[in-house]
């Protein structure tokens, strides 16, 4: 290449440069008007300002194939901001871009604002709710996944140096580098802040770089208080060779890089109009010496070239919202009108493909274990590409990954020990569309993660209900919770693997819908409403060990609905349990019998309120033997107890809080001995129901 077209073409590249320079200062102004109008006049100022070089270097840079106009379209590359805290300078950029109106960067983190502290798919555009620090890049990694098994694409996401002492993010890190996702790269913003420490971190992170490198990770750092060196790393990211390890680019900044005042290296900083207007003036005077800069530039071009130059730079000043024209051999640079260009999605339909003739048959005679029917229902399921589940090292308990990934390894996946990282995968797919299917002891869910995989849900349902809105019918989360050995089926593993507490502790999950199943039958039928697609966040408790077929062959699951097993004529009382307690429900009714006393017996897996009051209005006595917390126990409660005709003295519980009513942990022993133990075998129940009577 001559001299001449080298010099051309870094000319070329300085007034690209010099472009994204201009639309930085923008950025900033927008970014500048959310502090100063919002509610409590208060943002994450530093980390705002320190994420906008990485940002506009990727939506402005060339570097992302986006719809704008579709962004739950499959196939186009995706970005999480897993530091939810630079939410401001995210929002700078999609309202410019047109994701929403630039009025709703007005009056943000209200009640009534679509802006919150921290973003979520209220917000078009944005998949997922992130704010608790480590989570987002776990997502990402889930989209990265998604994207080798069909269509392929790049996500991309920023992460800050900070959020980098949780635990959870290094999870996604070790399973990123063990999976090869080269089509995954993180922004790594290191401003060196945090909220308690603005200019050093409560925890160095100075080897950064190795540490990502021993896990698989191709890493590089760059001076990101300049956009050329982002750029770069972006760029051969992008453009050049994959080599099956994803990349890690370390943004070397600090806190408010980019501003002009001392205040704006504070964490969060509360805006007075006069210090919001003081720093605009600066954005608009440093944005006007760089609009200079980039006269001087184009002067720089030979007469010859000029006329291309311009055209060049009117032409990427128009992809970047700018409005370039010329007069008089000077050079004006504008914003562009900001108009909204997202639409909304098209529906989608969530309904899972399937043969029902090739799922397993029963045989009443026989007892099956969960697992069994999981295997063999998914090796149907999964037929359909949309079925996708995540195990965490405990997949024979399960049945997931050798049913799922019978029929694809890609989809059938093991996290290994990290179940926080597990849950965070299965978002990533469910907020493609895939019906996903995560699993782990009860006790082993993690509960920050579940939080705000539900806030992301609720989110999701408040944009589909809005009008007009962003996304469409079937575009919320559908994930099932797979919670193995639950109640007292851990037996002789102790207290810290028993779960006793978790349904009543995961009760208070907003939108998780609980189902304790007991029934091989009964889980089957479940599988077939979960697969209908639409469900939602349903935790869905199975045993462990194998048990007799309760159910005919056209039992069919309904959420929120009970059963009568057995509600013989002249029925004294009722016994009315979940999962492994229906067994002894069923045994202690036996045992009654024989004395010549009538019982009933329900099974609710799910909670049923109508079922609650018909039992209690009955007038019967109802004994509750349950061996968790009492979760009906509970629900029983909030049903009945407001009621002006409660009879309670009808309501005998019966589970695992101790003698005065409160919780406790339950240690090792064969089930025999922990249902004997603990007042829940059918012989004890059967004593109850006579005392009770």
């Amino acid at each position: 290449m001559s001299n001449q077209n080298v010099k051309q073409n870094r000319l070329t590249k300085q007034v690209f440069l010099k472009l994204l320079e201009i639309k930085d200062a923008d950025l900033r102004h927008l970014t500048l008007f959310q502090g100063q109008t919002a509610v409590d006049k208060g943002i994450h100022i530093g980390g705002a300002f320190s994420s906008i070089i990485p940002l506009t270097s990727l939506y402005y840079g060339g570097i992302m194939n986006f719809d704008v106009e579709q962004p739950t379209k499959l196939g186009q590359d995706l970005f999480v901001l897993s530091k939810g805290h630079g939410v401001a300078a995210m929002a700078s950029v999609y309202a410019d871009l047109g994701f929403f109106p630039e009025s709703w960067l007005k009056g943000s983190r209200g009640n009534g604002s679509h802006l919150n502290g921290h973003p979520g798919p209220v917000l078009p555009g944005v998949h997922l709710a992130t704010g608790p620090l480590g989570q987002g890049i776990g997502v990402a990694q889930g989209f990265a996944l998604a994207a080798q098994c069909g269509k392929s694409f790049d996500v991309f996401s920023l992460v800050g140096d900070g959020e980098l002492q949780e635990g959870l993010p290094w999870e996604a890190i070790m399973f990123a580098g063990a999976k090869r996702l080269d089509n995954f790269c993180v922004l790594l913003d290191k401003n060196e802040g945090q909220i308690d420490s603005l200019k050093s971190l409560l925890y160095p992170m100075n080897n950064l770089d190795s540490a990502f490198e021993s896990f698989g990770w191709d890493v590089i750092s760059v001076d990101a208080t300049k956009y050329e060196p982002v750029l770069d790393a972006l760029t051969a990211f992008k453009y050049g060779p994959r080599n099956g390890r994803p990349k890690l680019i370390i943004c070397h900044c600090y806190k408010g890089q980019g501003g002009l005042s001392s205040f704006m290296g504070g964490h969060k900083v509360d805006f007075n109009d006069a210090i919001a207007e003081q720093e605009m003036k600066q954005q608009e005077i440093q944005r006007d010496v760089r609009v200079a800069e980039l006269q001087e530039l184009i002067s720089l071009a030979g007469s010859g070239d000029a006329a291309a130059l311009k055209a060049y730079v009117e032409a990427e000043g128009k992809k970047m919202g700018l409005t370039v024209s010329f007069s008089a051999g000077k050079v004006s640079v504008k914003p562009a009108k900001r108009t909204q260009k997202t639409k909304q999605a098209p529906a989608r339909d969530k309904k899972i493909a399937y043969d029902p003739a090739k799922l397993p048959t029963l045989d009443p005679a026989k007892a099956y274990t969960p697992q069994e029917m999981i295997t063999s229902a998914m090796k149907v399921f999964a037929q359909d590409p949309r079925v996708m589940s995540v195990d965490s090292d405990l997949a024979s308990t399960s049945g997931l990954e050798q049913g799922v990934g019978w029929i694809s390894r890609k989809r059938g996946l093991n996290a290994g020990i990290a179940e926080a990282n597990m849950m965070n995968i299965a978002e990533g797919f469910a907020a493609l569309g895939y019906n996903a299917w995560v699993s782990t002891f009860s006790p082993f869910f993690n509960w920050q993660v579940l939080r705000r995989i539900a806030v992301s849900y609720q989110e999701r349902m408040e944009a589909i209900a809005e009008k007009p809105s962003w996304l469409n019918s079937g575009h919320g989360l559908d994930i099932t919770f797979l919670a193995t050995a639950p109640n007292l089926e851990t037996k002789t593993n102790g207290a810290t693997h028993m779960g006793n507490d978790d349904v009543i502790v995961y009760d208070g999950i907003a939108h998780l819908k609980i189902i304790d199943a007991s029934c091989p039958q009964q889980v089957l039928s479940i599988m077939r409403w979960i697969m209908e697609g639409n469900r939602g966040l349903v935790y869905l408790r199975i045993m462990r060990t194998s048990g007799a077929v309760l159910y005919p062959k056209d039992y069919k699951f309904e959420f929120g609905k009970g059963t009568y097993l057995s509600n013989p004529k002249g029925v004294q009382a009722y016994i009315v349990s979940s999962g492994h307690g229906v067994y002894e429900a069923l045994s202690a009714a036996k045992l009654l019998l024989e004395k010549g006393i009538k019982v009933g017996v329900v099974d609710m897996p799910s909670y049923d309120e109508a079922l609650a009051a018909e039992l209690h209005d009955s007038g019967k006595k109802m004994i509750l033997p349950e061996q968790n917390n009492g979760y009906l126990w509970h629900c029983f409660r909030k049903t009945l107890f407001g009621r002006k005709n409660l009879r309670a003295e009808n309501i005998v519980p019966v589970n695992l809080l101790d003698k005065n009513g409160n919780p406790r942990f339950i240690h090792s022993a064969p089930y025999d001995e922990l249902i004997a133990t603990n007042a829940l075998s059918p012989d004890q129940i059967a004593k109850k129901v006579t005392q009770v009577l």
